[in-house]
C-alpha cells in the first residue's frame, strides 16, 4: 500500500462511519435494536480502523500543511479548530456510550448517545471535508 493513498482511505472510512451512524440512528428511531446495534458496533470498528490508519499515515508522512489562502484558509482552520478537539473526545465518548449499551444500561446509554452522536457525526463529516480541502485542493 502506498502511503499517499492513506488520506483517501481515511476519508472513506470517515464517510462510512457517518453513514453507519446515521443508519443506526434511523434504526433505533424505528425500534430496530438489532440493526441499530450492528450499525453502531460497525461504526465503532470502522472508526478504530480509521484511527490506526490516521496515526500510521502521520507517523510516516508527518504534518501536511494547508496551502490555500484567503477565505478558504480561514474556513479550513475554523473547521480544523473545531474538528480536532472534538475528534479527541470521540473515542472516549464512543467507548463510554457503547459500554453502557453492552452492559444493558440503556437509560445511561441513551443520555450519553445524545451527546456522543452529534459530535461523532460532526467529526466524521468534517474529517471528509478536511480531506477534500487538504488533499484535493477543494476551495483553494
Amino acid at each position: 500500500m502506498n502511503i499517499n493513498t492513506l488520506p483517501m482511505i481515511n476519508a472513506c472510512l470517515n464517510a462510512l462511519s457517518a453513514l453507519l451512524l446515521l443508519m443506526g440512528y434511523g434504526f433505533i428511531r424505528r425500534g430496530n435494536r438489532n440493526a441499530h446495534r450492528f450499525c453502531m458496533v460497525t461504526a465503532f470498528t470502522v472508526s478504530v480502523v480509521f484511527l490506526v490508519s490516521y496515526l500510521v499515515h502521520h507517523a510516516l508522512a508527518g504534518i501536511v500543511y494547508y496551502q490555500g489562502q484567503g477565505l478558504a484558509r480561514t474556513l479550513y482552520f475554523l473547521i480544523l479548530w473545531t474538528h480536532t478537539p472534538l475528534a479527541a473526545l470521540v473515542p472516549v465518548l464512543a467507548i463510554l456510550t457503547l459500554r453502557q449499551a453492552l452492559k444493558g444500561n440503556f437509560d445511561k446509554h441513551k443520555k450519553l448517545a445524545r451527546i456522543t452522536f452529534p459530535i461523532w457525526i460532526y467529526v466524521s463529516v468534517t474529517g471528509v471535508v478536511v480531506y477534500f480541502m487538504l488533499y484535493q485542493g477543494f476551495l483553494q
